[in-house]
C-alpha cells in the first residue's frame, strides 16, 4: 500500500528542524520502501506492505525520537484516503495570489462531521467542507483577516491537526499516484 505520512509542526519558525535527507534515511532504516519527501514541511510517501496505519504511525513517531529526539505527532493516509478526498476538493480551489485554500488533516481524536459545528465558519467568507479525516478549508485572500480560520491557530482543536494547502496536497496525491503506478504494473 502506498501511504503518506505528514508530520505536525517541523521545519516551521526554526523549529523542530529535520533535513528531509535524514528523515528519509530514517523511513528507509525502519523499513518504509520506495521513500520520497516533499517540500521541507514533512511530507514522506513511501510504500509498506507489512503493517496496519496505527503500527507505522507508531514506528515512525519512536524512530523520529530516536533520530532527532523530537516528540513529533504524525497522521498516517494511504492512497485510498487521498484518492477519496481528491473527488471532493472543487477544482477551482488554489492557494495563489486571489485565494487561500487548506487541508486540515484531523487525528481521530478529532475527526468527526460534528466538529463543524465547533469551528468558528463565517459563511459569507469562508467555505468549508467535511470530508471522511479532513476539513477543506477556503478564503479568499482579500478576507484572510476576517476568516474564522485564524481564530481556530492555538487552539486544542489546532494541536489535534496539521494543515497544508491544496497545492500542496494535489501534489502528494500525484506523487502517491506515480508510486502505485509503478507497483500496480
Amino acid at each position: 500500500m502506498i501511504y503518506v505520512a505528514l508530520l505536525r509542526g517541523i521545519n516551521v519558525g526554526g523549529k523542530n528542524k529535520i533535513h528531509m535527507k535524514l528523515l528519509k534515511e530514517t523511513f528507509v532504516r525502519i523499513g518504509m520502501e520506495s521513500v520520497t519527501t516533499y517540500i521541507n514541511s514533512g511530507n514522506v510517501i513511501f510504500r509498506d506492505m507489512k503493517h496496519t496505519k496505527l503500527e507505522i504511525t507508531t514506528f515512525i513517531q519512536e524512530a523520529i525520537f530516536r533520530d532527532f529526539q523530537l516528540k513529533i505527532k504524525v497522521l498516517v493516509h494511504n492512497i485510498n484516503d487521498f484518492e477519496n478526498m481528491m473527488k471532493i476538493i472543487p477544482d477551482s480551489w488554489k492557494n495563489d495570489e486571489s485565494m487561500r485554500s487548506d487541508v486540515l488533516f484531523l487525528w481521530e481524536e478529532i475527526h468527526r462531521e460534528t466538529l463543524l459545528a465547533e469551528l468558528k465558519i463565517k459563511p459569507q467568507i469562508d467555505t468549508v467542507i467535511y470530508v471522511s479525516g479532513a476539513i477543506l478549508w477556503a478564503v479568499d485572500k482579500g478576507n484572510i483577516t476576517k476568516s474564522g480560520l485564524q481564530k481556530l491557530v492555538g487552539t486544542s482543536l489546532y494541536k489535534n491537526m496539521t494543515v497544508r494547502n491544496v497545492n500542496t496536497t494535489r501534489k502528494i496525491y500525484e506523487i502517491m499516484k506515480e508510486l502505485h503506478e509503478i507497483y500496480s504494473k
